[in-house]
């Protein structure tokens, strides 16, 4: 199982990297797949639905950390596993109801990501503001 490749995207496409907090539900992540998936940031203001872009979608808890006081990051911000791990998995097949090809990694695993970005362009989608 190590050292597999349980993700990739078989065109160019978008890396989304989803954190998730205590007030996240099935609701909000619809929401942003939704955001996520019309959004006009591809070449001639295309989205990822206008170009049939894959995307692939990486649970990412350490978006959460804070790291105002002392010199280690807390993550209490961030859900936890067994909570998150469904709505991330809600958050993707919204996604893939609205049309999308969705890669994914292994939750909670351990895992290399690479990535090219082609911009470079990176924008945070927060589920505060939906």
């Amino acid at each position: 199982m190590d050292g597999d490749v349980v993700g990739r995207l078989p065109s160019p496409g978008l890396v989304a990297l989803v954190g998730i907090t205590h007030d996240d539900t099935e609701a909000t992540g619809a929401k942003l797949a939704s955001k996520l998936w019309n959004l006009r940031i591809l070449d001639d203001e295309r989205s990822a639905s206008d170009a049939r872009a894959p995307i692939l979608a990486v649970s990412q808890f350490t978006l959460y950390a804070d790291t105002r006081k002392g010199r280690r990051p807390s993550w209490s911000k961030a859900a936890p596993g067994p909570a998150s791990e469904p709505l991330f998995d809600a958050f993707v097949e919204s996604l893939r109801g609205l049309g999308a090809h969705v890669e994914t990694g292994r939750f909670g695993a351990m895992m290399d990501v690479e990535l090219v970005n082609d911009g470079p362009v990176t924008l945070i989608l927060d589920s505060a503001d939906y």
